[in-house]
């Protein structure tokens, strides 16, 4: 069954609410100024009961036209200051859906579509949140900005978090399935490809883009056989790409979850049937003790299980099987900075949280030997200080897990490398910086109002418009013809050489570094180190 796109009648342009026909059902959605917006369309059937850890299933059909204007349920979570989630949101399992923000053509139509025979490019979304916090239904990950400035279908990905997404239980039992929130990806991108073409885009020009966890999710798919095909090319905005369990560290975190859980392995299958918001406290718990108790690692994410991942993607990276497509990968001058911030312990911060970090890798990696880790901790003279402990977890969960992937992709795929240095006089007076997600409004151009946006309570708004600018128009060049080209005179970034590392530093005024990360390279060597 093909999608199309069909308006109600009669009524003019400016009113008629836009209807398109997909592979399930009609969908209605909403006009906001020159793009039409669909929420939560869903990609695939609730996942409870029995289904509630098992790989998602194609939505049930439905008659009629679907109401698609108003947020669907978002995955369940426990919800913290780290991320902002707009409190009127319910929390459920029926969280399985996806938004699509399409230019308006002059006929009304989404995109070009069938009334012009073009189609746009496609750019789809993975929030962020620590593989256990977030939605697309957050506002800074509106689309409508982005769509309108380069003319793109942007898709934003709801997908199964925390326990029911991240959390691996197959160790206990026939019932649980590993990386569901990669299965629930891999459908939305399915989706996508069969039903795209309707709301105007163009299912053979795919941009997957993502910024923290999902960043890590994208890295994961690039690495993923069953992920073929699927999209052209990617973008990884801090990719905590080494942060990948093996089965029996999965296994360890499945033990202690139904210890919080207070059920036996012999009853492991009744977390078919419990109640949510038990499992989301038993996983709230979870999720804080873990990064305490083993300061680097988190108590959700990928795991190689045989399937989706046959083993950890950065070996695959590092043996040349990652999918060939363009990429574009970076991360921001002070990742760890906004987790000092909010107290949060999912990155270690402290001098004593930093040493117990590196005793816990040197333990889990034989080939760390005492000689390696003194010449790592050698780039960091001043690790003893809360500033050079945050510096050495910015490098070892974004930076250079980044540069490992960029050395490896670049050797057979277009690749480029960016550090995003870029900060406001707030921020830099309350010693944020370029903070872990800083760029998110500068990518989607979804800055607050001067009241309510603390980034320019000291001003700024102007050059942050205008860094703004230049990054929508990098990754909209990149979307539309696989090379991110400002158009606008910018700065030229060349691709990312292993050689020279050249890499595009984005702030006040962009410039082109080669190798800016020199001697940590020099320090930790090629051999990648992951929280495994």
């Amino acid at each position: 069954m093909s999608a199309q796109f069909f308006e109600t009648a009669p009524g003019p342009d400016d009113l008629a609410e836009p209807i398109v026909h997909t592979s399930y059902g009609d969908v209605r959605g909403m006009r906001q100024g020159s793009v039409l917006v669909w929420r939560s369309i869903p990609y695939a059937a609730a996942p409870t009961g029995t289904a509630r850890f098992a790989p998602p299933q194609p939505p049930p059909s439905w008659a009629g036209v679907r109401d698609c204007t108003a947020f669907g349920q978002i995955a369940p979570q426990t919800m913290g200051n780290m991320v902002p989630v707009d409190s009127q949101l319910k929390m459920g399992e029926d969280c399985l859906w996806l938004n699509v923000w399409s230019p308006q053509h002059d006929s009304g139509a989404p995109g070009g579509g069938a009334e012009t025979g073009e189609s746009r490019p496609v750019m789809v979304w993975l929030h962020g949140g620590a593989y256990c916090l977030g939605t697309a239904a957050q506002d800074i990950y509106d689309g409508r900005k982005l769509a309108a400035t380069g003319d793109v279908v942007v898709v934003g990905v709801n997908y199964r978090l925390g326990a029911l997404g991240f959390l691996d239980l197959s160790s206990l039992g026939d019932d649980f399935v590993p990386n569901l929130g990669l299965h629930d990806q891999i459908a939305a991108l399915e989706w996508v490809r069969d039903n795209i073409a309707a709301f105007g885009g163009d299912p053979g020009n795919v941009t997957l883009f993502g910024e923290s966890s999902g960043a890590g999710c994208v890295t994961a798919l690039l690495t993923s056989p069953r992920a073929t095909g699927l999209f052209h090319k990617a973008i990884a905005q801090s990719p905590p790409a080494t942060t990948v369990f093996g089965q029996e560290r999965a296994a360890t975190v499945a033990r202690r979850f139904l210890e919080l859980m207070e059920l036996p392995a012999s009853r492991a299958k009744e977390l078919l049937e419990c109640p949510l918001d038990r499992i989301v406290a038993a996983a709230g718990v979870l999720l804080d003790e873990i990064p305490l108790k083993e300061p680097g690692r988190l108590a959700a994410a990928p795991v190689v299980d045989g399937d989706l991942l046959s083993t950890y993607p950065i070996d695959r990276f590092q043996h040349g099987r990652s999918h060939r497509v363009p990429l574009i990968i970076g991360t921001n001058k002070d990742e760890a900075s906004l987790f000092r911030v909010f107290r949060s312990p999912i990155m270690p911060v402290t001098p004593d949280a930093v040493n117990a970090m590196l005793r816990d890798v040197a333990a889990n990696h034989p080939e760390m030997s005492p000689e390696r880790i003194a010449e790592i901790t050698s780039a960091y003279p001043d690790l003893t200080k809360t500033r050079g402990a945050m510096a050495m977890s910015t490098d070892a969960a974004f930076r250079m897990p980044a540069h490992w992937v960029a050395d490896a992709h670049a050797q057979h795929s277009p690749t480029w490398m960016y550090r995003f240095d870029y900060a406001t006089p707030m921020l830099r007076a309350a010693r944020v910086g370029a903070g872990h997600a800083t760029e998110l409004p500068y990518v989607f151009g979804n800055f607050g109002t001067f009241n309510h946006d603390p980034t320019f309570w000291l001003g700024g708004r102007k050059v942050a418009m205008e860094v703004s600018g230049r990054m929508m128009r990098r990754w909209l060049a990149f979307a539309a013809h696989s090379v991110p080209a400002a158009l606008d005179g910018s700065k030229h970034w060349p691709p990312y050489r292993l050689a020279a590392r050249t890499t595009l530093v984005i702030d006040t005024a962009d410039r082109v570094v080669d190798d800016p990360d020199r001697e940590l390279h020099s320090a930790w060597g090629e051999q990648a180190v992951g929280f495994s």
